[in-house]
């Protein structure tokens, strides 16, 4: 693999040509962290596969038991994971700095999938409580790993690959998604019943954490695997001030203030909230959709609301080699490419949510063509602004990750309750219209607001020397100031 990396003096800058080998660590550490994700992320969104099962065993597995839980636990049990998730997504950016993404990916992890084992023994005697208790506790693990997994995309990537390689481990995450509703369904109605989703989910985890603890480290300079020229390439592609960076203990303080007075922080944050928003609404929403107004049966069902993310897991890859050639032919500039791949994602979908709330109830298969669209088209968002975080301040991704996920997260604990206010009949059209149109405005706001803000420049307060070269300043501006003041005395 051959790059060019810039790299800028006082007086000049230097162009390096640089080579490193096809396949590598970096590689490895990529598809190790798209594995990891997408096992979580199964853990994630089986619940509602899970709920449907065990509340209604005769369309599924009659041999194991049934819970006759009404709406408002089903609704408690399906929102709980996040009152976990939002908690952990704050502190997980200094945990990451402090211990590195492979303990915290590991103990994040290994927790989660042990987690979801309890659930098929304490069920019998702990009711829908213990669900919800479970399902907190997995949402306390899983807060930790989106932004580990970030962080250690920064210190792996070179800056040519990092949307490569950035891609192809965010898009754990439609695999995961898939894995939790069409698996997850698979595995209810077989022998296995609904605790073969909880069995499962943990055997994967287990195997996924001895791949990580053997194969993971934390920086190229700490791995065994690495060749020399590998080490080389990732280094001096990351800029000789950031390698060195990497083999010493210094602590890099977080400009807490620049960093929450920074207008492309401020776009990015509402891109990425309209996103949980609008995803996790379209996500929660086809199942009951279909079933409501198209009267699916479950068989079918777990058929129609896995098909768009097929389709959107394949749509990440071709987004992903269409933004490589875009940008090796120089086609588009990498904030360009960004504000495109974001517009595609927000507004086609936008507009095919406001169609689909006028469909009529015989109009089933252009509903399930337009949900495709919709959602295998939302897969560019995230080379659009969900790499975007990668782009501000590489020495700040897991602090930036965890607070704008930490705020990103309060959105799917609410748009249940918007939806649940808004639809008091699942078969009822136009109920689904209004929710629809919502998430349609939010995609067409926040888009507007990411391109007039947004950016792909690092950010001042990313240099290491920041909050010193600071106070600096204010120390010289107080001495002319007192210096002043003595001449005017005088």
């Amino acid at each position: 693999m051959i790059g060019r990396c810039f790299f800028e003096n006082d007086d000049e800058t230097i162009v390096t040509d640089l080579e490193g080998p096809a396949f590598g660590q970096r590689h490895v550490q990529s598809v190790l962290l798209f594995l990891g994700i997408a096992i979580n992320y199964m853990t994630k969104y089986s619940a509602s596969i899970s709920l449907v099962a065990m509340t209604n065993a005769s369309t599924t597995n009659p041999n194991f038991p049934q819970y006759n839980w009404t709406e408002a636990e089903k609704s408690y049990i399906l929102s709980s994971f996040f009152w976990g998730y939002v908690v952990t997504q704050l502190p997980a950016g200094y945990v990451c700095k402090r211990f590195g993404a492979k303990v915290t990916l590991f103990a994040a992890t290994l927790g989660s999938s042990l987690a979801g084992l309890i659930l098929p023994f304490t069920v019998k005697w702990g009711d829908w409580q213990i669900f919800c208790a479970v399902r907190v506790l997995q949402g306390l693990f899983q807060g930790f790993d989106i932004t580990a997994a970030y962080a250690h995309v920064a210190k792996w990537s070179p800056v040519e690959e990092r949307n490569r390689l950035g891609a192809i481990v965010s898009s754990g995450i439609e695999c995961g998604t898939l894995l939790g509703m069409l698996v997850s369904g698979l595995i209810a109605t077989s022998s296995m019943g609904w605790p073969g989703i909880s069995y499962t989910s943990c055997a994967f985890g287990l195997i996924w954490c001895l791949f990580w603890e053997i194969f993971a480290s934390n920086t190229p300079n700490k791995s065994k695997f690495i060749s020399a020229e590998e080490r080389n390439y990732i280094n001096t592609s990351l800029s000789k001030k950031r390698a060195a960076e990497s083999n010493t203990s210094k602590s890099i303080p977080t400009p807490w203030r620049v960093l929450l007075g920074s207008s492309a922080v401020w776009a990015l944050l509402c891109t990425r909230c309209a996103e949980a928003w609008c995803f996790t609404t379209i996500q929660a929403s086809i199942p009951t959709y279909m079933s409501g107004v198209f009267g699916m049966n479950m068989e079918n069902n777990t058929l129609y609301s896995a098909l768009p993310f097929i389709v959107l897991w394949i749509m990440s890859y071709v987004y992903l080699i269409l933004a490589d050639l875009l940008l090796k032919y120089d086609v588009l500039t990498l904030k360009s490419l960004r504000k495109t791949f974001n517009s595609i994602a927000f507004w086609i979908p936008a507009m095919c949510l406001f169609a689909i709330g006028f469909l009529e109830v015989e109009q089933q298969i252009f509903a399930g063509v337009l949900l495709i669209a919709i959602v295998a088209l939302n897969a560019g968002n995230m080379i659009g602004s969900g790499l975007n975080v990668l782009d501000l301040a590489p020495n700040h991704t897991a602090i930036l990750m965890s607070f704008i996920n930490s705020v990103a997260t309060i959105m799917p604990i609410l748009t249940p309750l918007v939806a649940g206010a808004i639809v008091s009949d699942n078969s009822n059209i136009r109920q689904w219209q209004i929710v629809f149109a919502i998430c349609g405005s939010v995609y067409i706001v926040t888009n507007m607001i990411y391109l007039i803000w947004g950016t792909t420049d690092v950010q001042p307060w990313n240099d290491p020397d920041f909050q010193e070269s600071r106070k600096d300043i204010q120390s010289v501006g107080n001495i002319d100031g007192r210096s002043k003041e003595s001449k005017v005395d005088v």
